[in-house]
């Protein structure tokens, strides 16, 4: 490992690298972010990949390439229950063959407080096990407080009057997190962006069109995986309503089966046995939704994702029985986002017609 100095790295994965930055800090080591992604990340981490391997293997293998060229010497990497899970042993291997000395810590399937716990101390080996879980739970406090802003926009920026004044203020309130480094400070800098957003003026109807999105846990979480789909169903004026975060997906690693037999509750008949990763919930969200009345859903995921694959029939026999409209988006490396947007705009008219249409009837 080149030199002394932990400088630790880890996949883009929305605005979450604030709070992975002020965990590996915290501990006492160097964060090293690896740059935003680009067209280029995706090029560069497709052509070390093995070529069927889903798109977010091809994101993480770029960011951490990025990342050992910029001088990072601890990568981490986390999983969930797929192919997900075993991202870090072959990513290891391929970068070892490009000749990268680095740590690759691996945090994936590690869910018990214990072994969790001396997964995250290898981020930075003195650190004590006090200092550890401060770090932690600093950084559960930053992610918690960039899901809470991130959802409120979600839900509103489409009606803003003056285009771009929430998006303003997020970029403040992430500056602003970045440096908070206590509980206090954390606090304060999400009330006033709450607060701030709050202000913000809105032309927004007593009841808008409201659309859920589910799928696969990353193309959900970054939003340059899923070609910025989210702010694009948001700007035909649409609420957007999305649950998977990564504190919930921590939370429900923690409490492991019981949420699934929860989300396997919610999706009767449509599914009786746990899909893998986040298939089942996929399902049971959709059903919620469309039980409490939203206008529609859109499923996104990977090209080859077998949970999501799963889930995919399960949710097109509940459109078809309900007629409830249901968009399905996969992506790969050449995804484009002219595409994208064209059936956003389409499926966003659709939703507006059929609700005109259900008014006129009744």
């Amino acid at each position: 490992m080149n030199g002394d100095r932990r400088r630790v790295s880890y996949p883009h994965m929305g605005e979450y690298h604030v709070a992975f930055q002020t965990l590996a800090e915290a501990m006492g080591a160097e964060a090293c972010n690896p740059p935003r992604i680009t067209r280029a990340t995706l090029e560069l981490g497709a052509r070390h990949s093995p070529e069927f391997v889903c798109v977010p293997f091809k994101y993480n293998l770029g960011n951490f390439i990025e990342a050992l060229e910029a001088g990072a010497n601890v990568l981490v990497q986390a999983g969930g229950g797929c192919r997900f899970g075993f991202y870090a042993e072959v990513q290891e291997r391929i970068l070892r063959d490009l000749g990268y000395e680095f740590e690759m810590v691996n945090l994936a399937s590690v869910w018990k407080a214990g072994p969790l716990l001396s997964s995250f101390r290898r981020i930075h080996p003195p650190a004590s096990n006090r200092r550890v879980v401060h770090s932690v739970a600093l950084a559960w406090k930053q992610a918690k407080a960039i899901e809470a802003v991130e959802g409120f926009v979600r839900l509103n920026v489409g009606f803003e009057v003056e285009r771009g004044a929430m998006d303003r203020i997020v970029a403040r309130f992430l500056r602003e997190l970045g440096a908070a480094r206590d509980m206090r400070s954390i606090a304060q800098v999400r009330h006033e962006a709450l607060s701030d957003l709050t202000a913000v003026q809105l032309d927004k109807p007593a009841d808008p069109l409201r659309v859920g999105v589910v799928g696969e846990l990353y193309v959900l979480m970054e939003p340059f995986a899923n070609c910025g789909i989210e702010r694009r169903i948001a700007d035909h004026g649409v609420e957007v309503h999305r649950f998977v975060t990564l504190t919930g997906l921590l939370t429900h690693g923690l409490i492991g089966r019981r949420n699934v037999r929860r989300d396997i509750g919610h999706a009767k008949p449509y599914v009786t046995y746990h899909l893998g990763a986040d298939g089942t919930e996929s399902v049971a969200r959709t059903c919620v939704l469309m039980r409490e009345g939203f206008d529609g859903m859109v499923h996104l995921k990977p090209f080859g994702c077998m949970p999501e694959v799963s889930a995919m029939s399960a949710l097109q026999r509940i459109s078809r029985e309900h007629t409830f409209p249901v968009l399905f988006v996969s992506f790969d490396a050449q995804t484009a986002d002219t595409g994208v947007a064209t059936r956003v705009e389409a499926f966003c008219d659709m939703l507006a017609m059929r609700r005109k249409g259900v008014a006129a009837g009744a």
